[in-house]
C-alpha cells in the first residue's frame, strides 16, 4: 500500500485522520476530508480509505489478500509482523488479541472482506468518533472533523454540560456536535460491508485486581520498562521531565537504560517549601550519562499563561489550557538539545495509585483491616468522623447517585471525602452560571441517569478508570499542542499494558495511608536508587496558581469581555468580571474556574467562520 499524496504531513505525535468504507459511495465524502496538506492511504480497490494527517514514522501498514492493517502511533510493530497478522486474519474479533498485547499507544484500524474496525486505545488516549456522512459511515479521531462535514454548530446543551464541575460519566464522553458518536474506549467501531450499519465491539475489560504487591511489582515494571522501550529503541536523544517526583523519576532511569541518549528537564517550583530541585539533583547525581538542565524557577509560565493567544484546534473544551504554557515552555530548549520525543510522568498518580473508594467494598469483606486504614486516612486527609460514616453507608447504585446530583447543582462543593469514598465528585454549578445553563446541564444529567451504568460495579475501580480517562482527555489535547510546538510527548505510565498491570494489584495493597505510591516504589526498587524511592510527597504548585490568578487577572478580564459563553446565555458576564477584580477569593482557589475558562477559551478557538448555535430550545 503507498502514499498517494506527498503534501505537508503534521508534527510527529500529532497524527490524526478519517476511515472510509470501501464503497463507491464514500467518494463524495471522502472529498470533505481532503485538504491542502492532507494524505490519503488507499483501499486494494484505489479508493481512500484513510484521509489526514500523520508523519512517516506513525503510521506501520500491511496488506495481505482481502485484509489491510494500519497501526497509527506508537508501537514495536513494524511491516513483518503486521504483514504476518494481516495474512492470518480470517475474523475482525482476532484483533482483540493483538491490541490486548501489544505495547505502546495506537490506533488499529482494519479492513476485512468490506468490513472496518476501527479503535483507540483503552486509556482513552486516543479515541475514535463516528457519523453517517453522505449515506456512508465515516470513523475520525478528532470529534469536530466530523462536525464541520456534517455541517453542524456545537450544541449548546452540551457547551452547557462542560460547565459542570467536574463533568461526570458518562457525559464526558459525549461530543460537541449532533449526529457525531463517540466509541468508548473499551470498544472498537465495526463497519458493515454496506458501509453504513455500524456497531461497538468490546475488546478490553479492566483485570481483576487480585494479584499481590510482590507478584504484581515486577509485572508493573516490565510493562513500564516496555513502555519507555518502545519509545526510545531507535536511539537518537530523547528529554525527560525530572521533577524528583517518583513517576518522572522513574521514566528518567528507564530511558537511561536505553540507546537513547537522555536530557532531563527540571522546572523548580516558586515556593521555597518546594523540594523537587533536591529530589532531582539527588537522582541526576546517579545517572551520569544524562544530560541534566535546570531552568530559572522564575521564568517558568504561572497558571492562567496566556489564555487569550490560544490558538489550537480543540475537538473539545479542555482545562489542559490553564497549565498549556506551563507544559509547553521548556520544548524550544528541547528541540535545540536534539530531542526528537519527551517523556512525561504524567499518569502516575492516577496509575501507581488509586482511589480510596474501594475502602467501601472492603469494609463489607475485610472490615477489621479496612477500619485500621480508613482510620490512616482519615488522619491523612483530615475527613471528619461524621462525613466519613456517610459516604461508608451511602449503597446508592450509579444510576441514583447520577441522577439525585441534578438537584444538588447550586449546593456548597461537597466535602472531599464524600468523593473519595464515593462514586466521584459531585457535579457542581457556580453562581455565574445563569439559569438557562443550568437547566440545559440538569436536562443532559437527567437523560444520562436514565440509562448510566458505572465503568465498573466497584466503585474504587469504577473511579480509578474515570480519572485515567479524564487525565487523558486533558493529554490528548496537551499531545497535539506539543507537537504543533515542535517536539511530541508521550506518557508512557498511561500505556494500556502499563494500566492493567497496576489495576491488577490488591486494592489495599496499592493505596495506603503508611506509604506513597507503594506498588510503584516495589516495582522500581532494582532500577531507581534506594535514596530516589525515599520520598514520600509531591509538590502542589499552588503559589503558582495564586499568584497566577493575581498576575493574569487583566487576562481573565479580557476574556469575559464579548464573552462567548455570555452571548449564548450560560453565563452572567457582570458576575465573572466581577470575579476577575478580585482574584483573593477564597472559592477561586478551588479550581472552580476551570470549566468555564476552558469553555470560554475553547469557543474562541473554533475555526474562522464557525458559528456556536442555539440547537437546542430552551
Amino acid at each position: 500500500m503507498t502514499d498517494t499524496h506527498a503534501g505537508a504531513s503534521p508534527g510527529r505525535g500529532d497524527a490524526h485522520f478519517a476511515v472510509f468504507p470501501d464503497r463507491e459511495d464514500a467518494a463524495a465524502a471522502a472529498r470533505l476530508f481532503a485538504r491542502p496538506g492532507t494524505r490519503t492511504l488507499p483501499h486494494a480497490s484505489g479508493r481512500p480509505w484513510l484521509i489526514g494527517r500523520w508523519h512517516d514514522d506513525e503510521i506501520v501498514t500491511a496488506q495481505a489478500g482481502p485484509a489491510a492493517l494500519a497501526v497509527i502511533g506508537c508501537s514495536p510493530l513494524d511491516t513483518a509482523r503486521l504483514s504476518h497478522r494481516a495474512a492470518q486474519l480470517r475474523d475482525l474479533a482476532q484483533l482483540d488479541a493483538l491490541a490486548r498485547s501489544t505495547p505502546g499507544s495506537f490506533h488499529l484500524v482494519a479492513a476485512l472482506d468490506g468490513r472496518l474496525r476501527v479503535q483507540g486505545t483503552a486509556s482513552g488516549l486516543r479515541l475514535v468518533f463516528h457519523a453517517e456522512i453522505g449515506g456512508v459511515r465515516v470513523a475520525a479521531t478528532r470529534a469536530d472533523v466530523l462536525g464541520a462535514a456534517l455541517g453542524e454548530e456545537p450544541d449548546v446543551e452540551q457547551v452547557a454540560v462542560r460547565l459542570l464541575w467536574p463533568v461526570p460519566h458518562p457525559l464526558q464522553e459525549t461530543p460537541l456536535w449532533r449526529g457525531v458518536t463517540t466509541v468508548p474506549p473499551q470498544d472498537a467501531l465495526i463497519v458493515a460491508p454496506d458501509g453504513r450499519a455500524a456497531r461497538h465491539s468490546r475488546w478490553w475489560t479492566p483485570p481483576e485486581p487480585v494479584r499481590t504487591l510482590t507478584a504484581g511489582a515486577d509485572l508493573a515494571r516490565d510493562a513500564l520498562a516496555d513502555a519507555v522501550n518502545t519509545r526510545t529503541r531507535h536511539g537518537g536523544t530523547v528529554s525527560c521531565d525530572l521533577s524528583g517526583g517518583l513517576d518522572s523519576t522513574s521514566i528518567c532511569f528507564l530511558a537511561d537504560r536505553s540507546p537513547a541518549h537522555v536530557v532531563a528537564s527540571t522546572w523548580p517550583g516558586r515556593d521555597p517549601a518546594d523540594t523537587d530541585l533536591h529530589w532531582a539533583r539527588q537522582a541526576a547525581g546517579f545517572l551520569p550519562d544524562v544530560e541534566h538542565v535546570v531552568w530559572d524557577a522564575d521564568a517558568s509560565p504561572l497558571v492562567y499563561t496566556d489564555l487569550l493567544t490560544i490558538d489550537d484546534l480543540l475537538d473539545e473544551p479542555t482545562i489542559g489550557v490553564m497549565d498549556r504554557s506551563r507544559v509547553l515552555h521548556h520544548l524550544p530548549g528541547m528541540a535545540e538539545r536534539g530531542s526528537r520525543l519527551h517523556l512525561t510522568g504524567i499518569g502516575g498518580d492516577h496509575v501507581a495509585w488509586c482511589s480510596e473508594a474501594y475502602y467501601h467494598r472492603l469494609l463489607r469483606t475485610r472490615p477489621l483491616f479496612a477500619l485500621r486504614q480508613l482510620r490512616g486516612f482519615r488522619a491523612l486527609w483530615q475527613w471528619p468522623l461524621g462525613g466519613t460514616a456517610r459516604a461508608l453507608s451511602d449503597a446508592r447504585p450509579y444510576g441514583k447517585w447520577l441522577r439525585d446530583s441534578v438537584g444538588q447543582l447550586r449546593d456548597p462543593l461537597p466535602a472531599t471525602v464524600t468523593g473519595a469514598l464515593g462514586w466521584g465528585g459531585a457535579p457542581r454549578l457556580f453562581e455565574w452560571v445563569t439559569p438557562e445553563g443550568e437547566w440545559l446541564a440538569a436536562r443532559a444529567l437527567r437523560a444520562a441517569a436514565e440509562s448510566a451504568l458505572p465503568l465498573h460495579r466497584d466503585r474504587g475501580l469504577h473511579a480509578d478508570l474515570e480519572q485515567i480517562r479524564s487525565c487523558t482527555r486533558i493529554i490528548r489535547q496537551w499531545d497535539a499542542m506539543a507537537a504543533r510546538a515542535g517536539v511530541p510527548m508521550a506518557s508512557p505510565l498511561l500505556d494500556d499494558r502499563v494500566i492493567e498491570a497496576f489495576l491488577a494489584v490488591r486494592p489495599a495493597e496499592r493505596v495506603s495511608p503508611w506509604q506513597y505510591k507503594p506498588l510503584l516504589t516495589a516495582a522500581m526498587r532494582d532500577v531507581v536508587p534506594q535514596e530516589c524511592l525515599r520520598r514520600s510527597n509531591k509538590a502542589a504548585a499552588s503559589m503558582d496558581a495564586s499568584n497566577g490568578l493575581r498576575e493574569h487577572r487583566a487576562d481573565l478580564l479580557a476574556l469575559w469581555e464579548d464573552s462567548r459563553l455570555e452571548h449564548l446565555g450560560l453565563v452572567n458576564g457582570d458576575a465573572l468580571r466581577d470575579l476577575a477584580l478580585r482574584p483573593a477569593t477564597p472559592g477561586l482557589q478551588q479550581a472552580i474556574l476551570y470549566s468555564t475558562i476552558a469553555a470560554e477559551v475553547w469557543l474562541r478557538g473554533l475555526p474562522r467562520g464557525a458559528k456556536t448555535g442555539a440547537t437546542t430550545s430552551i
